[in-house]
């Protein structure tokens, strides 16, 4: 995974609560078992309409917005336990999705394909949907060392919770491999020193 410490975006607002992750990535295109091609049918059925043409309402679709910063309603990432839901955020492009509530399983699953998924307040979620409705160019700065998110132009922040061992991963680019290499002369150590019984 790539290292993740400070990211300044522009960001994309999906004011809809409880978005499940068969609407993220719809079932049928699950085929796969690596991670490539599930950017391209992210939030397929909105995207698109039935017959394949672009939904030039849905808010993807409009180039007003853009950026690696997904903003979504409550609830986000509920339903199945698919990980493909985090691959498709991932590959689509978003490194970071803010909302004021997340599924337990996507959030885990996100974290550990170096998507921060930033859990802040209802009152705080309202403030960023609202400032970058108003205004797409809106930047955000999000400080994982610091844990804190932050409107730019306003300097409106607030701080956010993050498990410490999944906040060392995503600063040093690590997935649970790389943890365990990182620490294998303390492995290697505790085994020559430990008393069998």
């Amino acid at each position: 995974m790539k290292q993740f410490k400070k990211i300044e975006s522009r960001a994309i607002p999906l004011p809809i609560e409880n978005i499940d992750t068969d609407q993220i990535i719809p079932a049928r295109f699950l085929k796969a078992t690596d991670k490539t091609g599930f950017g391209e049918n992210l939030f397929r059925d909105w995207r698109f309409h039935k017959d394949g043409n672009l939904n030039t309402e849905f808010v993807l679709n409009n180039n007003s917005y853009s950026g690696e910063i997904l903003i979504a309603g409550t609830n986000f990432g509920c339903g199945s336990s698919r990980e493909h839901a985090a691959w498709s955020i991932g590959e689509y492009g978003f490194k970071v999705v803010i909302s004021s509530f997340f599924a337990d399983i996507f959030k885990g699953n996100a974290l550990n394909n170096g998507i921060l998924p930033i859990q802040v307040s209802e009152a705080y979620l309202q403030t960023l949907f609202s400032a970058v409705q108003e205004n797409p160019q809106t930047l955000i700065l999000v400080d994982l060392e610091n844990q804190k998110v932050t409107l730019k132009e306003t300097k409106q922040s607030e701080i956010f919770e993050i498990n410490p061992y999944k906040k060392l991963c995503l600063i040093n680019g690590y997935d649970d491999i790389d943890y365990l290499l990182s620490i294998k002369d303390k492995i290697e150590t505790f085994e020559e020193n430990r008393v069998e019984i």
